[in-house]
């Protein structure tokens, strides 16, 4: 009378069974916080990286994590590439990449997608568009272009305002905004 089918009972242990941290750390490969590593890094699984990597980091398939902990010099291909640690070099996400708010990127982003959370911080350039046939062009083409320097860009159409006579000359550009402050 009180005795529950055992159907019941045999499929909710099966349900409620997670992967231990162990077990999940066995998916992706990991560069400890003790870790350096010069040179080239390739294979076919994720990748977190606490330590230091210097070189080049081909992950296309796979998804590239730079955790807080984690100093990279170097560029990064990757299918999603996320940055909670810093990291001098360019990124070449297939999907997306992130930069988390603890993340600091020096160097060009290119993917489709790119979010730079509330805080994160860069410096260099991002490229978001492909082909105009809709494909994506090939991380080697994207790595091998010609990376823009401010020598290189085209001088804009607008004219340049003359700075007033009494003022010393300065690094910054500032503009001019004409307001008409008499009142009637």
């Amino acid at each position: 009378m009180w005795k529950k089918p055992e159907e019941e009972n045999s499929e909710l242990p099966a349900q409620r069974i997670k992967k231990s941290p162990i077990e999940q750390l066995k998916e992706k490969a990991v560069v400890g916080p003790s870790i350096k590593i010069k040179g080239e890094l390739t294979g076919e699984e994720d990748l977190l990286i606490q330590g230091r990597v210097e070189g080049r980091i081909e992950l296309k398939k796979n998804n590239v994590t730079v955790g807080k902990k984690g100093r990279v010099q170097a560029d990064i291909y990757g299918k999603i590439i996320s940055v909670e640690g810093e990291v001098e070099g360019d990124l070449f996400g297939e999907e997306k990449i992130i930069v988390r708010k603890s993340g600091m990127v020096r160097g060009n982003m290119t993917a489709p997608r790119v979010n730079l959370e509330d805080g994160a911080r860069f410096k260099g350039a991002i490229d978001m568009e492909s082909k105009e046939d809709g494909e994506k062009p090939p991380l080697e083409e994207a790595s091998m272009g010609p990376r823009s320097t401010p020598s290189q860009l085209e001088p804009s159409s607008v004219p340049k305002e003359k700075p007033a006579k009494n003022t010393p000359p300065n690094k910054e550009h500032r503009v001019g905004v004409k307001a008409d402050t008499h009142r009637a």
